[in-house]
């Protein structure tokens, strides 16, 4: 800006304006590339955030209200079934069957399976508190990986599992999109994650951003 704000009447300073010119226009086009990459970046940051956080929430309101889906009408948390006894309950391979299947239906599981549903939901939609949400939505995944326990090419009775991976589902694709959202703080876009670190606590305790 100071070049053409203030040209020089020097000779010698004018091959020096007309040198730092001619970069110009070269620059400038990379420089804008870069600004619509980073912006395109935040954009599907932003998106995949908030589609992570429907899944999150949709599975918490389908389970609490039966709205018919994975839930059927009339079986929902509020009805009195327990969101944890079907999945635990017909648990039937891995290292912890019979764990699993101790926990099911349990109050405290209910509780702690759809409080994490909700929390991880809330913060994913809102865009605030990624990083709790990465490490208790990864817990998550991690003990659904283990109950379904893709490794195992049969399960107890010796049925096929059907699994399609040893190692890579679902359960592991979700937890890595938590870590990476939280990484590169996907929530500044399309989010309150700007104004939620501007807040004197969470400041003050970074593991809350």
């Amino acid at each position: 800006m100071a070049l053409h704000d203030h040209p020089q009447r020097h000779l010698g300073m004018r091959f020096r304006t007309q040198g730092r010119t001619s970069t110009a226009p070269a620059s400038a086009p990379a420089g804008e590339a870069t600004a619509v990459a980073t912006a395109t970046q935040a954009y599907v940051f932003a998106g995949l955030r908030l589609l992570t956080g429907f899944v999150f929430l949709w599975a918490f309101l389908d389970k609490t209200f039966g709205l018919g889906y994975a839930t059927g009408s009339g079986k929902g948390w509020i009805d009195g079934g327990s969101p944890t006894k079907g999945f635990l309950g017909g648990v039937a391979v891995g290292p912890m069957e019979s764990t699993f299947q101790a926990w099911a239906g349990a109050a405290w599981a209910d509780w702690l399976f759809m409080l994490g549903l909700l929390g991880i939901g809330l913060a994913l939609i809102a865009g605030i508190g990624l990083r709790l949400a990465a490490v208790a939505g990864t817990a998550m995944m991690a003990l659904m990986w283990i109950a379904e326990w893709p490794p195992a090419k049969h399960l107890s009775d010796g049925s096929a599992s059907m699994s399609t991976n040893p190692f890579a589902d679902y359960h592991l694709v979700y937890a890595v999109v938590l870590i990476g959202l939280a990484a590169v703080g996907a929530g500044a876009t399309w989010g309150l994650g700007r104004a939620w670190a501007r807040l004197p606590f969470v400041s003050r305790n970074r593991w809350l951003m």
